[in-house]
């Protein structure tokens, strides 16, 4: 009986060592495994202060290429009006010059 005793106890003394092998492995992969989250939450702080400084940085450029966009429009309206104005004046030109070429032929008389 105390041979059987004993082969229990060493039976449970294994199953507690096969335990205790068990659990240093897994405290291994959690240590593995958190210094990967350790990185990645470094990674992450990184990454999300460089997307803010983009983001800003985009926020301005977006802002000044509308200050660009108005600029243009503007411009645009006002060269048209320009020439608009050189077409009336032109005209206005040809009209008078043929008045005054007319005017001025000889033997017309206008009174």
């Amino acid at each position: 009986m105390m041979f059987g005793l004993g082969m229990q106890a060493q039976a449970i003394f294994d199953g507690i060592e096969e335990l205790c092998s068990k659990r240093d492995e897994l405290n291994r992969q959690i240590q593995q495994e958190e210094k990967e989250k350790g990185r990645l939450q470094h990674d992450i702080r990184v990454l999300t202060e460089k997307l803010s400084r983009v983001n800003e940085s985009l926020a301005r450029r977006l802002s000044v290429r509308a200050d660009f966009d108005h600029t243009i429009g503007e411009t645009e309206g006002a060269f048209m009006k320009i020439l608009e104005s050189c077409q009336t004046l032109l005209s206005v030109i040809k009209k008078e010059a043929g008045n005054l070429g007319k005017a001025t032929e000889p033997g017309r008389k206008d009174h």
